[in-house]
């Protein structure tokens, strides 16, 4: 298909590895998963009080606020 873009690694660029899909090795992939556990990357979205976790999380409410 003329045109058409080949699909790379988000990480480094390289050319995507069908085994780590969308990654091309499993370095890749570890890195990406430690970039959100240690909030490398992030949702924008307005800061949640810890308070505001509990409440959502004990079940007083369903999701999204529907009681």
């Amino acid at each position: 298909m003329a045109g058409a873009k080949e699909s790379k690694c988000p990480v480094c660029r390289k050319p995507k590895s069908s085994d780590f899909a969308p990654f091309c090795s499993a370095g890749c992939k570890d890195r990406d998963l430690l970039q959100w556990l240690g909030e490398g990357y992030k949702v924008p979205g307005p800061a949640v009080s810890p308070d505001q976790l509990a409440d959502h999380f004990s079940g007083e409410t369903g999701r999204d606020g529907e009681s």
